[in-house]
């Protein structure tokens, strides 16, 4: 199947997010797509599938115009779209996902369950993947719904399959079986759109790439004939300079410590310390507990036994007031369920832990709040039309931006980042890693947990590596390599 976008517009009210796309897709080619958050990539891929309307422009597939009127009847005709956020019931089982308003059944009327799981488990056996049908959704981790999501994709056997950060929360295993799939899909004349910002799996995956930047198509090129500072450059309209910059302030003396923290059935054991103006790296591969840690740490999840300091001293906390009360700030992997209240406005979700601290006898304090929120969207270029649009609204990047602002709003002693990244493009990566080392040039203690060992490798000033549960050693920067964190996260010598 071959698809030709052109001219492509779209806005949202006044806010312009399509002006004029063109956009190809061939059969059996993987074509990247990439841009800043923002630049429109997933609201082209909407339009596309038929979650939105185009203003204008025109939709050839196989030479012959169309649109869809959703997204169920562009999956019909061969079209899947595999979003960001995940699109799982958490309260169903895996299997009930799998098979949600395409379920079989048998000549009596009655569902198939039999014949549905034989069918769930042989794709599971394809992406090497291991989930049991009848576990509740809820209890899966970030990247086993990923995966779940990319095995839905692959039962409708589509002709088209468009992935947005796929790879986002999944381990470098699951990584590497994902693109054996994809790579057999496009043996199969099955043409793949593949959004994402990771430099690398394009180089290693795509055959060709188109870059958006506010919204317009700026460059096509064939992979094998451009490269990674042109892309950028195409993405953001100027050279970024070193993408990890670097940090030069003095650490202090010792602000955090945990010690002898256990959970029965989460982690036993961890004890660790970090300073002011230090980034602490938390590495190790996925499920082997580094988010549980850090959720009891804040008070989201219990422990059992152990202890937290603060300055040097003990400190309880039992719920994520107790800790932002002693301030410690805590981004989620999950910004969608756990970050954000979407239906919020950006500036109720910023102010949401520090509302507090802007009222006089109990009456709040607008104009001091308006300067606070308009200064911290500022300074981390979130992209919105203003500061009282949902949530919704953001595309993923900025909603991350948001999330990261309300803890920034607190004025953290602590902050605990987990995957603070993910799904991020590189000029916001950078923007991000500038506002930690900004923040840790004012002694804050920054804790970051990074499934990108590139990335934990050049942020952080040492790496804890968590291996089932335990703390398997520690590295400092200068003698990190990715051999010596993946002998610690998987055991070997």
């Amino acid at each position: 199947m071959e698809v030709k976008m052109v001219a492509i517009s779209k806005s949202f009210g006044t806010n312009k997010v399509l002006e004029g796309v063109d956009f190809e897709l061939k059969s059996g080619e993987i074509h990247a797509l990439m841009g800043e958050n923002g630049a429109g990539k997933s609201t082209l891929m909407n339009i596309l599938t038929g979650l939105h309307k185009r203003d204008a422009g025109k939709i050839y597939i196989d030479g012959t115009e169309r649109y869809f009127k959703n997204a169920k009847e562009a999956e019909e005709f061969g079209l899947t779209f595999i979003h960001q956020e995940m699109n799982t019931f958490s309260n169903m089982t895996v299997l009930e996902n799998m098979y949600l308003n395409r379920e079989l059944k048998t000549k009596f009327g009655l569902l198939d369950t039999k014949r549905m799981a034989a069918e769930a488990l042989k794709i599971f056996d394809e992406l090497h993947i291991s989930l049991a049908l009848d576990a509740q959704v809820d209890t899966l981790s970030v990247g086993q719904q990923q995966m779940l999501e990319i095995a839905k994709s692959l039962m409708t056997n589509g002709k088209v399959l468009i992935m947005d950060e796929p790879t986002a929360a999944l381990s470098e295993t699951e990584i590497d079986n994902l693109f054996k799939i994809i790579r057999g899909l496009k043996d199969k004349g099955v043409a793949i759109v593949y959004i994402s910002h990771r430099m690398e799996e394009i180089f290693a995956l795509c055959d060709r790439i188109t870059v958006m930047r506010d919204g317009i198509s700026v460059s096509l090129y064939q992979i094998s004939e451009v490269d990674v500072n042109q892309i950028v450059h195409d993405m953001v309209g100027r050279d970024i300079g070193d993408f990890y910059p670097e940090k030069n302030n003095p650490i202090g003396e010792v602000k955090f410590e945990v010690r002898n923290l256990s959970s029965k059935g989460g982690f036993q054991d961890i004890s660790f310390s970090v300073k002011e103006g230090e980034i602490l790296g938390f590495s190790g591969l996925m499920g082997s507990g580094r988010t549980e840690i850090m959720r009891g740490i804040f008070g989201i999840d219990t422990y059992d036994s152990g202890d937290i300091l603060l300055n040097g001293e003990k400190i309880a906390i039992h719920k994520p007031s107790e800790a932002i009360k002693k301030g410690i700030g805590f981004l989620t992997e999950n910004r969608k369920d756990e970050g954000l209240i979407l239906d919020f406005s950006l500036e109720d979700n910023i102010l949401l832990p520090s509302v507090d601290e802007f009222s006089k006898r109990g009456l709040l304090e607008q104009k001091t709040i308006d300067d606070f929120v308009e200064l911290l969207l500022k300074r981390l270029t979130v992209k919105a039309e203003n500061k009282e649009v949902p949530a919704s609204s953001l595309s993923g990047g900025n909603q991350q931006k948001v999330v990261l602002a309300k803890w920034i709003g607190i004025g953290p002693q602590v902050l605990i980042l987990d995957e603070p990244t993910r799904g991020v493009d590189v000029g916001a990566k950078r923007e991000i890693y500038l506002l930690m080392n900004e923040l840790a040039e004012r002694g804050v203690a920054i804790i970051m947990i990074s499934s990108d060992l590139p990335e934990v490798m050049s942020v952080s000033d040492r790496i804890v590596v968590v291996r089932e549960g335990q703390i398997a050693g520690e590295v400092v920067k200068a003698d990190a390599s990715q051999e010596k964190i993946m002998n610690l996260a998987t055991g070997g010598n």
